[in-house]
């Protein structure tokens, strides 16, 4: 039966699975190692990346020289941390906007996406209690439509320069682009590649402060590792791809 199927866990019992190694807390922006596939917090991470090149759990070398070039985000276990811990991602998303409302900056787009959708879940389970079931069903379907057809509108967003540093290219018409914080410099080399008809978007190099960056690497993860401090827009430079021997 259903009931012989179910079996209630403790969050006690699953703690070390996400929890972060470096500060014993649960995950935020939680950050995979490519190598060993061990999970930190991000900026846990990256602030022990600054000082060493292994891995912080099972001590294996991640790179000999540079060690965040293969760290990538993990969005799967950063929604699976916030599902199981009760409140969790509203306090982060609490901190987060009291963070850049101190600093007198504006509140990124995807702090403000979450604001927005909480009063929105909580709006329609106030009118839900005098609604028949079919009229929720139709609601629930509408703002499932609509996230689906929000294309990380309501995500972080990062703007970026696209220059191109090599004659055997030519430059973008429009190099000033915005998008998610989330897209990764694999997104931009496909929409470099398309932008100038090229056969391959693995013909291109992208470099920040003249260091090739990773495919895998979210624009996130380069604005906080490599252009910390400065101003946007984050700029970027294009050019061939550069056997390296």
């Amino acid at each position: 039966t259903p009931k012989m199927l179910t079996r209630k866990i403790k969050l006690w019992d699953i703690n070390a699975h996400i929890t972060c190694r470096l500060c014993n807390g649960y995950l935020i922006d939680a950050t995979t190692v490519t190598e060993c596939l061990h999970t930190f917090c991000r900026s846990c991470l990256v602030k022990y990346l600054e000082e060493n090149n292994t891995c912080p759990t099972c001590r294996i070398v991640i790179h000999q020289s540079h060690p965040l070039q293969y760290i990538g985000h993990d969005r799967t276990m950063q929604d699976i941390v916030y599902k199981l811990v009760p409140g969790l991602q509203e306090a982060e998303m609490k901190k987060q906007r009291e963070f850049y409302h101190k600093l007198g900056m504006e509140v990124p787009g995807d702090i403000k996406g979450e604001t927005c959708s909480a009063k929105q879940h909580l709006d329609s389970h106030r009118n839900g209690e005098t609604k028949a079931d079919e009229n929720l069903n139709k609601e629930a379907s509408e703002e499932k439509q609509e996230e689906d057809n929000d294309y990380h509108r309501s995500d972080e967003q990062v703007s970026i320069c696209l220059e191109c540093n090599s004659s055997k290219l030519r430059g973008l018409k429009r190099k000033w682009i915005r998008c998610s914080a989330q897209a990764t410099v694999l997104h931009l080399k496909k929409f470099i590649a398309k932008k100038l008809n090229l056969s391959s978007f693995n013909e291109l190099d992208i470099l920040c402060n003249e260091e090739i960056l990773g495919k895998d690497h979210t624009l996130k993860f380069v604005v906080v590792t490599r252009w910390r401090f400065k101003k946007a827009p984050l700029l970027l430079h294009y050019r061939p791809k550069m056997d390296l021997l």
